[in-house]
């Protein structure tokens, strides 16, 4: 297995610290509104290295952390805190906040087929393990008391700038947003660890501490998440690449500074989507989400699948026009897999085959395109539908396209004629606006296990 390793900047063998169990930290959401699908590409990316590392044989110990906590967007306490401003959008309270976006985001990537992390943790169960870290880092003197705030100083750590490749002067001040320099700090890079001291007096979230009333500043949860749940080594740590830095710059430095060794050995980072506009955000233009793919006929499945044909450090560009494609050429390759039928013993010279292609192009840098070429492959070869229809099972482990779940299901017709019938109604329904009988098929539907789903072709069902 190789992989881009961001920490050496090339393609790197992947060794693990133990070839038993990898332990694996993907960054996980903040939890203040809707993601939309610039953020899901990252997720699927690293659904694909799991299911891949698994694939070939590896056991994984996954890890994600849930963002709940509310804290400034950058390190000097500038920018906004997010989950107090969808409190107060929403007219809840940030716990309500925090819940209800967690359950909308897990059930975008129960939509997107991305397998949920063994480990999934909120930022706000952890608040003891970050103030032990920190009172580490203060009794190392690697961290300082200032202003009524606990900061790192980055100048007591040796390449502090290796995982992002950039040096101090090019970065005035150490932070994600436009800021201005914080005047309690030393250093103008230096980072919050812990915050008494804030221009929000209204703060939200706040936690008793050695060092008075406060919470925790925006690096910190990821480290203490990570090493309360996998360990001291760790063998990979994702995200996407508008973290390096400062992000997992700051994870590095504290975490290490706090442990006393080398962390974590790759560093893998997925690339942007972009519109038309440049780099995709929940600010500007129509804000792109699962559920309004939905709504315009999308099958979320044809996302996954778009995403899955550029690789993932690549920079890929989303319009409607890509994505109507990409799903017809989707729905085509699941019409080819419903014609298989089974009709013969495996070939097994066949299997191995193919499985060695399969593996080679994932062992390269999770090459997506190159595995879903050796799928259509395995369509076009003439060996029997039986093989066929293994190998497609056996890839879909990884792909998780729901390949053979289109296989028609058989169904009596005088039940599927009644369907229709019930379709043609609600549809008369909706024309002239009887929304509450339209409702009311489709919930009758859905008791007897007919699930009924619009699209830009007209209404179609499937037996769930």
């Amino acid at each position: 297995m190789k992989l881009y390793n961001t920490l050496g900047r090339k393609i790197e063998e992947f060794i693990p610290y133990n070839k038993d169990c990898v332990t694996m930290y993907t960054c996980g959401p903040t939890v203040y509104h809707y993601a939309h699908i610039g953020n899901l590409r990252t997720y699927i990316f690293e659904d694909i290295l799991e299911k891949t590392l698994k694939y070939l044989g590896y056991n994984v110990k996954r890890a994600m952390n849930i963002t709940d906590v509310g804290h400034m967007t950058s390190d000097s306490d500038t920018g906004e805190d997010k989950m107090l401003k969808g409190a107060i959008r929403e007219h809840k309270t940030v716990y309500e906040i925090a819940e209800y976006y967690t359950n909308a985001f897990k059930s975008d990537t129960e939509k997107l087929n991305i397998k949920w992390p063994e480990i999934v943790s909120k930022a706000t169960d952890h608040i003891s393990d970050y103030i032990h870290i920190i009172s580490v880092l203060l009794e190392k003197d690697i961290a300082y008391p200032a202003g009524g705030n606990i900061y790192f100083d980055v100048s007591k750590v040796k390449d502090y700038y290796e995982l992002s490749g950039k040096n101090a002067e090019d970065l005035i001040v150490g932070a994600r947003d436009d800021v201005t320099e914080d005047i309690n700090k030393r250093n103008p890079a230096d980072f919050g660890l812990w915050f008494t001291s804030s221009k929000f007096d209204d703060q939200a979230m706040k936690w008793d501490s050695p060092w008075g009333v406060g919470y925790p500043g925006w690096h910190i949860e990821c480290s203490g998440i990570s090493i309360a749940y996998l360990g001291e080594y760790l063998d990979i740590h994702c995200g996407g690449v508008d973290n390096v830095f400062p992000h997992h710059t700051n994870e590095i430095a504290q975490s290490e500074s706090y442990l006393g060794h080398h962390w974590c050995n790759y560093w893998c980072h997925g690339e942007h989507l972009n519109d038309s506009t440049g780099k995709m955000s929940k600010s500007k233009g129509e804000f792109l989400t699962v559920s309004l793919l939905e709504e315009k006929g999308y099958n979320p499945l044809s996302y996954r699948y778009f995403c899955l044909k550029s690789h993932y450090r690549n920079q890929l560009v989303f319009s409607y026009e890509t994505l109507t494609q990409t799903e017809n050429e989707y729905n085509k390759l699941l019409n080819k897999i419903k014609s298989l039928k089974e009709d013969g013993t495996l070939e097994q010279e066949k299997i191995t085959l193919y499985q060695d292609k399969f593996k080679k192009a994932l062992e390269n840098d999770l090459n997506t395109s190159s595995a879903l070429t050796v799928l259509y492959d395995v369509l076009k070869d003439e060996m029997n539908d039986t093989t066929k229809l293994y190998l497609v099972k056996d890839f879909d482990q990884v792909l998780s396209l729901s390949l053979l779940d289109n296989k028609e299901k058989e169904i009596d017709e005088n039940l599927k004629a009644w369907i229709l019938e019930q379709i043609e109604k609600r549809n008369e329904a909706k024309k002239n606006k009887d929304y509450e009988t339209a409702d009311n098929i489709r919930e009758e539907l859905k008791s007897k296990g007919i699930q009924i789903k619009d699209t830009r072709e007209g209404t179609i069902f499937e037996i769930i």
